[in-house]
């Protein structure tokens, strides 16, 4: 019987975690891995890293993360917004890694076949402090960063051609939910994406205002509209199991060396989802 494993925010340009990858292997050649972002910040990297783990998987898919859509003055690559996602999509087509402009994996080994939607949808500014619910997103943007809160996404991550994050995210969640709706009412689904999909796994955040980079309120029953037995998700870099609606959510980044150098188990590079 394969197994289905699951990673996220390997960040590898960070001294320290380009070593685990070699700790990203699986248990027999059959089995699969979702990366769900935020690999690197240079494409050639990116593409590097996914190279390396499809020679050791049987399938891999992967989802971009912020990190991945930044454009910064380090990468060769200056394609911004659209252009740099497609831009990656073709790479990982030339490896053969699973991405979410190609036709879905189905996962046959458990009690129903499991369709694996690798998803692409950015945020849109909705998760809201109690303090900016009701005020405009420039207000919102202003307590955040009177709260010493910026996300990078607001200098590197270009939205072109569309004329705001919010605008390429309400594209993204148009032509995700068309093919959500595709797949057959007898497949339950794995969704896998880099923002997680529910607001609650925010809930530990040191700073709460920083939700409003994590997710979109359109996607927060998407875990039962869609059959979900998993949702796979990373960003946050608090890695963990938690429920919703008796739905399992994953967090599986590794984050940083200077976070998870301070858990007890250390740093958890890869996890096993079925």
């Amino acid at each position: 019987m394969p197994s289905l494993f699951a990673t996220s925010d390997l960040h590898v340009t960070h001294e320290g975690n380009a070593p685990l990858v070699d700790q990203v292997i699986p248990d027999a050649p059959d089995d699969w891995l979702l990366v769900a972002g935020d690999v690197a910040e240079r494409v050639d990297v990116v593409i590097d890293v996914l190279r390396t783990l499809r020679g050791r998987f049987a399938k891999v898919a992967w989802v971009p993360g912020n990190h991945e859509l930044w454009t910064t003055g380090k990468d060769e690559c200056q394609l911004r917004g659209q252009a740099r996602y497609e831009h990656l999509v073709e790479r990982c087509r030339e490896i053969d890694v699973v991405t979410p402009e190609d036709d879905y994996l189905v996962w046959e080994h458990a009690h129903r076949p499991l369709t694996i939607a690798p998803l692409f949808l950015l945020y849109d500014y909705s998760w809201r402090t109690k303090a900016a619910r009701d005020v405009s997103l420039e207000e919102a943007l202003a307590q955040a960063r009177e709260a010493g809160v910026v996300c990078t996404d607001e200098y590197f991550l270009h939205p072109d051609p569309f004329p705001s994050r919010q605008a390429w995210c309400a594209e993204r969640l148009k032509l995700s939910t068309e093919r959500l709706d595709a797949i057959p009412e007898d497949h339950g689904t794995i969704l896998m994406s880099h923002w997680p999909l529910h607001r609650h796994p925010t809930e530990p955040l040191y700073w709460p205002e920083f939700a409003l980079w994590c997710g979109t309120t359109e996607t927060e029953d998407w875990h039962i509209r869609y059959r979900s037995e998993i949702a796979v998700y990373g960003h946050l870099h608090i890695p963990r199991t938690t429920h919703a609606d008796g739905v399992r959510f994953e967090e599986v980044s590794l984050g940083y060396p200077r976070e998870w150098s301070k858990r007890a188990r250390g740093a958890v590079p890869i996890r096993r989802l079925l």
